[in-house]
Parts: C-alpha cells; structure tokens; sequence
C-alpha cells in the first residue's frame, strides 16, 4: 500500500478479478478511510464491476464509467454549460443594467433641477403671474417625465396645450375685472390663433424642437437599453439540443470516463462544440451590432451643442422669455385676437382698443442660464462611460464560445498534443468552424439541421431590428408608436435584473467547478503511482465526482 504499484486497465472478463483485488485494499475516498468488507467497499464495487459497459456517447475501450454513470454525467453537462451561458447572460444584463441606472439618475436628476430652478427663480421672475398658474408649470415637468417613462403620450401635444392653458391663464390675468366673461369659445378660438398670432414669440417653437429631439433620444435609448437586456435573457434561457447535450458531454466528462481527468480538452475541439452549440446564438451579431452602433451614435447626440444638459436647464428661461414677449405685447395681441374672436367672444361684437396699441412695460424679468463647467464634464463623463460599456459587449455572441473555453477547462495551445480531442489524448487536427448556424454545415462535434433555426432566437432578431430602427427615427427627431412601457422601463423590467441577480462580469468556467475536490487522475499510459494510500484511482475519483455532484444537488 505504501509503495508503487502499477496501474493497468483490465479487459472486460476481469471485472470479478478487479473487484477482489480493490476488495483486499484499503481505500482513502476524499479523506474517508473505506474498510475492507464495509458497506461503502460494497456500493463502489456495484459501480465498478459494471465497467466498459456499452457507452451510447464516450468512445468505447478502457472505461471507468457504466452506461447510468454517463447518463448522469450528461445530465449534469447539461445543467453545468446551460448555466454557464445563463451566467455570461446575466453579466451583460448587470451592464445594461448599471448603463440604465446611471443614465436615469442623471437624466432625471436635470429634469428635476431644471423643475427647481423655475421654482425658486419664477416667484420673482414672474412675480404675480407665477403664483396662480404654478400648477401648469408642474404639470408640464409631470408630462415630461410620463414621457421619459414610456407613457402613451403624445409630446408635441403635450408641449401645445401647456402654451394654450398658459394663454388662457395670462388673459385672463391681463383684466381681472373682466376675467369672468370670457367665453370658453373665446378662449377656444384664440387657441386656434396661436400660429398666425404667436402671443409668445418665437419661444415655444424653439422649445418644442429641443425638447422634442432630447425627450425622444432619451427615451429611446433607456428604451434599447431595456430590450437589450430582455433579448439577453431570453436567448440564455434556450436549451441545449440534444445533439449539443452529447456533444458537451463528450468535451467535458468523456475524458473523465477514460481516466483523464486532469487531462484538458483542446481548445480548437473546444471551439468547434462550442460554435455549433452557439451557432443560433451567433446569427444575433449582426442586428446586435447594429442596435450597439445606433445606440452609440444617440449617446453621442447628447453632447451636441445644444447639450442635453442645457436643453432641459433652458425650460425655465425659454418659459419667461414667452411671458415676457406676451405681457410687452398683450394690447396688440389682444386687439388683433378681438378682431378675429370677438369681445370675449359675444358674436359680431368688435374689440374697442386702439388701432396702434402700444406696448406695455412687462412685470416679468427675463432669466439667463449659465451652464457651469462641471456640468458640461459631466455629460462627457456620462456619455464616455455608457459608450465604453456598449462597445465591449459589441461583439458578445460571437466572442462567447471563445470565452466559454478560455478557462482552465481548455488547453491554450492549438498544437497541444497532450490534450483531449474527443477520443484520446492526442493532438486536435480538424479546422475550426466559422461563426452562426450556416457555417455549421460541416462541424464534425455537433450534428445540427442549418435548415431549422431556433425559433425564440429569430423573433429576437426581429426585435433587434425593429428597436435599431426606432433609434434611427430617434435620431432624426420622428416620434416612434410605442406602447406604454412606463411599468416596464422603470429598471424593474423583465429586461433588467438586480445585482443580486446578475453577475459581476466573471469570466465563464466550464467543466468542474474549482471548487470541489480535486481529482488526481493517472491514465492507462501511467506506468507507476508514487505516494501512499491517499492517492486516488482515475475511476474512484470519477465516482467521487458523481457522489460530491449529487451532494450539491441536495
């Protein structure tokens, strides 16, 4: 026991002959000291005498595995590489995720400073006008963030009747006296004035182009953001063709069978199963990297000047400017709206203001915005990082078979010929495959039907597409028919996922976790086992595998 023996693989008709001789031996299983005649000794030998059974998937010889170890053992393949990708999956959800939040706390933390600013600076700006109208401020800020958020709103609309009920509130002001008499219809019809009329000047027509253009990009982006995301995790949730289950078993545990445990598989055989596992998975390239190129060039549409920043700072100075013009000019507005409404809307009556009115000197005092220089690096900083997290994650589907056998599962030389190839531990010869599901049509791992593309992962192509394109619209300032993702677009979409949740951008291992136990391996080619009784034989320790996999299922 305590000296070298050699290791050997006996030929089918001597499982009885290995049996008695284990039988005689002590055995050291993972620190637990099994006994001759013990229960323990009993179990092992009722896996061990069933060796180099028929094997429907590992290469058929020397075999430490029966045909339900192997079952097991592709079972827990399958759970192992689904988990992985769901893992991968999950770490670019945390970078959505993190992209989402950042840019919604700034976005809405200038919106919410631009809404104090009026506040604070209105009550003397306007002076009496700003206190009875202050609830039409507010809803205007309400309507503005109801539409970041993804409500069913109409923003040009929304922007249109703020001006109308400002309007109707600033005459009314203009003769308290009078207020009372005017007509809704009056107050209708010189709505409809407002084009030909302009009571505000030029203001609201700048305003709402701004404004316009930066709600819709914001918007949006959140939006691609959001289903980026979602398309994420729909597609790690795909499962495993049975073809790919075979073929990752193969990869991963067949080695394991062969008493090669510690042998790694190369990587080019570990590409060739991973880009035929992964082939529907690649075809997202192109429309996800279109989605990353249009997202980049809307994030950069942030810093054009007018920035975003001082877009929604200028609300406030946009809004005094109109009710500045609109009280240096209400007599003349007032006579031509009289001329075309009537006196406060009693038919074929006729204003009986002068014909050269005069203009009257304002109460209003005109606000000046100065964008200070912290606030402009900020943007930038908000902007540089949301576009380096973007143009990592650019190439993600087609780089993730690559990353799945970066670890320490694969060898890290192409010409290894100390590695697994599928077979034995010899050098990997065929080629390696292209990327996505065309490119498959001669993968010798993976058995796949180009002709049937994985139906969950077109429609999330499709939905690819269809958000690149409402970014383009974005981009040039077209409102886009969307549905009312306010529930959704919150950051606790589907989308979404919390840190606990998502991973922190690990790098993927696959095979045995490093964490368990570890298995010292010698296969047939060993000739001698130095050391004492601890040491371990290559089928002990794969059952020491499937006893340690069936523990951390408990």
């Amino acid at each position: 026991m305590h000296g070298s023996r050699r290791v050997f693989a006996p030929p089918p008709h001597h499982h009885a002959l290995l049996w008695v001789r284990l039988r005689h031996k002590t055995c050291m299983l993972n620190g637990w000291q099994v006994q001759r005649g013990s229960r323990h000794q009993e179990d092992l030998a009722d896996l061990l005498q069933k060796a180099c059974e028929h094997l429907r998937v590992c290469p058929q010889g020397y075999t430490c595995c029966t045909s339900a170890m192997e079952e097991t053992l592709s079972n827990l393949s399958r759970r192992e590489f689904e988990g992985l990708v769901r893992e991968a999956g999950r770490s670019i959800q945390a970078s959505l995720n993190a992209q989402y939040r950042s840019f919604d706390t700034y976005f809405l933390e200038l919106l919410n400073g631009s809404e104090r600013w009026l506040e604070e600076t209105f009550v003397k700006a306007l002076g009496t006008v700003y206190g009875p109208n202050a609830g039409v401020f507010r809803d205007l800020y309400s309507d503005l963030r109801r539409y970041y958020r993804g409500a069913a709103l109409n923003l040009e609309e929304a922007l249109d009747e703020f001006w109308t009920r400002l309007l109707e509130r600033l005459l009314k002001a203009s003769n308290p006296a009078a207020a009372s008499l005017i007509s809704d219809d009056f107050l209708e019809c010189a709505s409809k004035q407002t084009e030909t009329l302009r009571p505000f000047g030029e203001a609201p027509r700048e305003l709402k182009g701004r404004l316009v253009r930066v709600f819709i990009t914001a918007r949006t982006f959140v939006q691609g953001l959001n289903m980026a995301g979602e398309v994420v995790r729909k597609v790690s949730q795909v499962p495993l063709t049975p073809e790919c289950n075979r073929a990752i078993m193969k990869l991963v545990y067949c080695p394991h069978c062969r008493g090669l445990s510690s042998v790694k598989p190369c990587a080019n055989y570990c590409k060739n199963v991973m880009k035929g596992c992964l082939a529907n998975q690649a075809d997202l390239d192109t429309e996800w990297q279109n989605l990353v190129d249009t997202m980049l060039q809307v994030a950069s549409s942030f810093g054009t000047e007018p920035s975003m920043d001082i877009i929604l700072h200028s609300i406030p100075v946009r809004i005094s400017e109109a009710v500045l013009h609109m009280q240096e000019n209400m007599e003349l507005y007032t006579s031509k709206v009289f001329q075309a409404c009537g006196d406060r809307g009693e038919d074929g009556t006729q204003s009986s203001v002068p014909e050269e009115p005069k203009k009257k000197e304002s109460t209003v005092t005109p606000l000046e915005y100065k964008p200070s220089s912290t606030a402009a690096v900020r943007l930038e900083v908000q902007v540089s990082d949301v576009s380096s997290k973007l143009k990592e994650m650019q190439l993600y589907w087609i780089q993730l078979p690559s990353a799945l056998c970066n670890s320490k599962a694969a060898s890290g030389s192409s010409s290894d010929d100390k590695c697994w190839n599928g077979m034995a531990k010899a050098r990997y010869l065929p080629e390696i495959m292209g990327d996505g599901l065309a490119n498959q049509i001669n993968n010798p791992e993976v058995d796949i039907d180009i002709t049937k593309p994985d139906r969950t992962i077109r429609q999330q192509i499709m939905q690819l597409k269809i958000m690149s394109n409402r970014l383009k619209n974005a981009l040039e300032g077209n409102d886009v028919d969307f549905q009312d993702t306010s529930d959704d677009i919150s950051g606790s979409g589907s989308g979404m996922c919390s840190e606990q949740h998502c991973g922190q951008g690990k790098p993927p291992v696959f095979g045995p976790k490093q964490g368990q136990a570890k298995l010292d391996a010698y296969g047939p080619e060993n000739k001698k086992v130095k050391g004492s009784g601890r040491q371990i034989q290559p089928c002990v320790s794969l059952i020491l595998l499937l006893l340690i996999s069936l523990l951390l299922r408990r």
